[in-house]
């Protein structure tokens, strides 16, 4: 499949489908200060793909595609303690840590591509 924009990237909407979850997930949370950097982590990773894209050069993307897998681990170290703290339950750590090694398995591959 040839990428034509950003939004044809599979990890792109994989990383948007993940913001949605985080958000929906944390909705309620009342500390704010962790819901700000866990939501402010998960939107990186696609920001970071979109942007690495539009930069049109391969060396340029590679370097956000790396940010965007730095971002993704955060949101999986910020789930392990969200886990702890009892702000999301056992499934929703699961389903959320096996996205995040999803999307970081697919922007390996990415880079590996390039």
């Amino acid at each position: 499949m040839k990428i034509e924009r950003f939004e044809d990237i599979i990890s792109w909407q994989k990383g948007i489908d993940l913001a949605i979850i985080v958000y929906g997930v944390l909705k309620s949370n009342r500390d704010l200060s962790f819901k700000d950097q866990i939501q402010r982590a998960v939107v990186s990773i696609s920001n970071n793909i979109a942007e690495g894209y539009e930069r049109k050069s391969n060396k340029e993307l590679a370097q956000f595609l790396y940010i965007a897998k730095g971002s993704a681990g955060e949101v999986r170290s910020m789930v392990h303690m969200a886990l702890r703290l009892k702000y999301i339950t056992p499934s929703q750590f699961d389903d959320i840590y096996q996205r995040c090694l999803e999307i970081c398995r697919l922007l390996s591959g990415f880079i590996k591509t390039l």
